[in-house]
């Protein structure tokens, strides 16, 4: 055997024998807030991104047929040879009048997003000031980018000031701060007032994935800027269209249009993948319609999810409080958590342990996230399997 082969071979036993082996369970329907899965039927899904209920919308599955028959399966180009139709166009200047900025940029992802933002608008001579919870598609965007790196501690303003300080003691030209809008573990808003405040103390520039925040936060629910109030001081969004605006893919850059000018001349992650599908894009604009239409997904998300903040609480499951219909129920023990994951799944709840290396080690938890799909009773359920779970697990 290859030298290489017995090392991996090696790594993923190491894996397994520590606990921390990630088994992916199989769904055997739509994505909804009932699913059946290969292992049991008819269970509580309780740990999707399906924030709004809209993966398996009616309305945006007959926009995507449509979209399908009107525009093709495919591309088969980049966006800058032969592969940008005017939904494309439509599509992005749809996402920058719901965000309140003046362009956008569409990607394959938002991981493509972030992958390509970085490198593209910094160099060596520049500094990126970011939170140690950020998304991995910031850390590995920020990886490909030379400019100098400085961390701070979560959501932490003192610490990001001292950040800033250092950066202007080594001269640099730009500095940018880089944020999750919405800290995807922790369900935890950034304080964007305070970050903006220090931006503009320091002429830095403020960069925000709001991938959990887009659809879920906010009077309008475009977002963490909108829930903050602070629409017209963050320069640079990036999110993605798989989560609550529809939950399927793709990504998006949105802000100024001088930087968006830069990202379509620049941006590999942009230049050199293929293009949005059109079945993808023509379901994406039947959600923005949705989301803009009707104050009643909004209203049910935020009454399901302190429904189930307030019911798990009063379990004694220690949580991260918040507003967020992310809901960590903290367990400490990467073991317990997942033998956690699988009583809830005997008891017709579908929720995942999340572990190292997705969480620091001893922070393993069971992520839940609330969905305005999720009825009354099918939150009864969830939390009281929860409840005998805990009898079980943590007499």
């Amino acid at each position: 055997m290859k030298t290489a082969y017995t090392h991996w071979n090696q790594v993923t036993e190491d894996i397994k024998n520590s606990g921390l082996w990630k088994t992916e369970r199989v769904i055997t329907t739509p994505q909804s807030s009932i699913i059946d899965t290969t292992q049991k039927s008819q269970v509580i899904n309780m740990c999707s991104n399906n924030y709004l209920g809209l993966a398996n919308n009616a309305d945006v599955k007959e926009a995507a047929k449509q979209g399908i028959d009107r525009w093709g399966y495919g591309l088969s180009s980049v966006r800058f040879i032969c592969g940008t139709q005017a939904l494309h166009k439509n599509l992005e200047s749809k996402l920058s009048e719901f965000l309140c900025t003046e362009d956008t940029i569409l990607y394959s992802s938002c991981y493509d997003a972030n992958g390509g933002l970085f490198e593209t608008l910094l160099a060596a001579q520049d500094a990126i000031i970011s939170d140690e919870l950020n998304h991995a598609s910031i850390i590995d965007g920020v990886r490909l980018c030379k400019a100098a790196r400085y961390r701070y501690k979560n959501n932490d303003m003192a610490d990001l000031e001292t950040q800033l300080i250092a950066a202007n003691a080594n001269n640099a030209r730009i500095k940018a701060i880089v944020c999750d809008g919405v800290f995807s573990m922790d369900g935890t808003i950034a304080n964007l007032p305070a970050i903006c405040d220090l931006a503009e103390k320091y002429d830095a520039i403020v960069i925000v994935d709001d991938s959990h925040g887009v659809g879920v936060i906010g009077d309008n629910l475009k977002g963490a800027h909108e829930y903050h109030n602070v629409m017209d001081r963050v320069d640079i969004l990036t999110g993605t269209l798989g989560k609550a605006l529809g939950g399927s893919s793709g990504g998006y850059t949105s802000g100024k249009k001088a930087i968006i000018d830069i990202l379509r001349q620049r941006s590999r992650t942009y230049l050199f993948s293929n293009t949005l599908s059109p079945i993808i894009a023509s379901g994406s604009l039947k959600v923005l319609e949705l989301v803009q239409k009707s104050d009643e997904l909004k209203k049910r998300l935020r009454e399901n999810t302190m429904y189930f903040r307030n019911g798990i609480k009063n379990i004694g499951f220690e949580i991260v409080d918040g507003v967020h219909p992310i809901v960590p129920v903290m367990l400490y023990d990467e073991l317990l958590a997942q033998k956690m994951a699988e009583k809830l799944l005997e008891k017709d709840v579908y929720a995942i342990g999340f572990f190292y290396p997705v969480v620091p080690k001893g922070r393993a938890r069971v992520r839940c996230q609330v969905s305005a799909a999720h009825t009354r009773e099918q939150l009864d359920i969830a939390l009281a399997a929860f409840e005998t779970c805990k009898k079980e697990l943590l007499p």
